[in-house]
């Protein structure tokens, strides 16, 4: 999205617009205001391209159901009460509870958990403005952040074109999503994560980069994807330094009504060594 954010212990980032066509880097310049991004690892795209092909439109089946419990050993995070798990940026949220929801007030600022989490399963459902209004990256947009530095991006993409890595359910500046599995504005929509944080030695070298495998509205978008570091806008991710092992989870003020409800988490512990 747009901002540097460092509240309290972590940092987040994102943001821009664009269109999409077939043709790779390769075959046509980066448009004008895009030439000055860095190129991804592949060498194919350049960040937040626009010329990057667009993933292909699914249709989720209608299985979402808004009565189903969290599972017995889950944290909830947010059931439709008040958000007494998080801080926001300025210490209180600000941001509006009601009818079961949690909706973003525009330009207070980004909530994010008290507590920090590691390798995890998240559920959460949200819902676009019924209104549309903007397109592109103006439309709609919010984004979940893992540890506080890996945004996994929220925003309205039904029936509107914005850059690949920066459309709903892309890791934001790198990965897009497999699909475009998004329903129409107005209608609750699940995201299912599984994250596993990255992995560093005792030299403070990277051993394994952090990954996630994303489904949205039961449409699988990102199996076990590694992360090439920290999400941000208009920069190359890197793990130039260690990333911490836990970090809070947090949800983006980027100026939008988006709703939010049902939120609980499950850490994984790591499997036993033989």
């Amino acid at each position: 999205m747009r901002k540097n954010l460092i509240p309290i212990t972590f940092l987040a980032v994102t943001s821009l617009a664009g269109c999409v066509s077939q043709l790779p880097v390769a075959d046509k310049p980066a448009p004008v205001g895009y030439t000055d991004t860095p190129m991804l690892p592949s060498g194919k795209w350049h960040v937040h391209d626009p010329a990057r092909p667009a993933p292909p439109v699914v249709t989720p089946g209608a299985t979402f159901s808004d009565s189903a419990p969290p599972p017995s050993d889950a944290i909830v995070l947010f059931d439709g009460h008040d958000l007494s798990q998080w801080m926001g940026d300025r210490g209180k949220p600000g941001w509006k509870v009601r009818d079961g929801y949690v909706e973003v007030a525009p330009h207070s600022g980004y909530i994010h958990t008290k507590e920090d989490f590691g390798d995890c399963q998240l559920h959460l459902e949200w819902a676009e403005p019924a209104k549309v209004q903007g397109h592109s990256q103006g439309r709609g947009n919010s984004g979940v952040f893992l540890q506080g530095i890996y945004e996994v991006q929220v925003l309205d993409s039904y029936d509107n074109p914005t850059y690949a890595d920066g459309q709903c359910g892309g890791l934001y500046g790198q990965s897009p999503p497999l699909a475009n599995a998004c329903k129409k504005p107005g209608e609750w929509q699940t995201y299912d994560i599984i994250f596993e944080a990255a992995r560093f030695g005792a030299d403070h070298q990277l051993i394994r980069p952090a990954s996630v495998t994303v489904m949205q509205n039961g449409v699988l978008l990102h199996h076990k994807q590694a992360l090439l570091g920290p999400t941000g806008h208009k920069i190359l991710a890197s793990y130039k330094k260690e990333t911490p092992a836990r970090g809070p989870l947090a949800l983006q003020d980027h100026g939008d009504a988006v709703r939010f409800r049902n939120i609980w988490i499950r850490n994984i512990a790591e499997e036993e060594k033989p």
